[in-house]
């Protein structure tokens, strides 16, 4: 759980205390809203690793609201829908609305941690540390190797870190926003540090060959990309 950034939008207040006091126990980065108003802002203006969702709140329900961010803002963020309806037909409502799992009040607080933790590995890719490949660049999350054309590279810890989050997002760009709060949580150092890590990146997996795969979008972000043929 640590540094995993959760949206939690619960509008019973001593529940919503509780859940966000053990989700920040447990490493967790929480923001809270009581309403949906407010989790239409926050998730605009923030990346989430996960979002928590009542499905009974005040004024539009957490099944509009799921459906608002799947449709409308093209959102893919893991969402678990949180709440006393406990038919079957109340949950498979929340799947056809864009939920990925679904857990009823009252729950064990490890649970929903549990479930959190599986549905964040399984969006990452974690769940089976495969090869990642884009193009002749290969990295080996088992071995902590990463080779282009069959030769090793050398990276930093950091540097490898980066360059397996942007293979596991390959083709879509990764935000800056992203790439550091995966790196460093809300610890994210004074100094440009993360455009030295990319430099020296982009020394060892570009420099060397004749295609560069590693492209900045200025204001946007930063991806792994074959190279673009004509």
């Amino acid at each position: 759980m640590k540094n995993l950034s959760v949206l939690l939008v619960e509008d019973h207040r001593q529940l919503a205390q509780t859940v966000v006091e053990f989700l920040e126990q447990e490493g967790a980065l929480v923001d809270y809203a009581s309403d949906t108003t407010l989790a239409r802002t926050l998730v605009q203006e923030h990346h989430y690793d996960i979002l928590v969702l009542d499905v009974m709140l005040p004024g539009e329900d957490g099944y509009s609201f799921c459906q608002y961010l799947r449709k409308e803002l093209a959102l893919d963020t893991p969402v678990i829908f949180m709440t006393a309806r406990d038919q079957l037909d109340d949950k498979l409502e929340g799947f056809a609305r864009g939920g990925d799992d679904y857990i009823v009040k009252p729950f064990a607080l490890p649970e929903l941690v549990a479930r959190v933790q599986a549905l964040v590995r399984r969006e990452r890719r974690e769940v089976a540390p495969n090869l990642l490949t884009v193009a002749d660049l290969q990295l080996d999350p088992a071995r902590q190797e990463v080779r282009r054309e069959g030769q090793l590279l050398k990276l930093s810890p950091t540097a490898f870190r980066i360059l397996r989050i942007l293979m596991r997002e390959s083709p879509k760009v990764v935000s800056r926003e992203q790439l550091e709060h995966e790196l460093w949580g809300d610890l994210v150092p004074d100094s440009d540090a993360l455009r030295s890590h990319l430099y020296n990146l982009r020394k060892a997996v570009d420099k060397p060959f004749e295609h560069a795969l590693l492209e900045t979008l200025p204001g946007v972000g930063f991806s792994i990309r074959p190279p673009r043929t004509v």
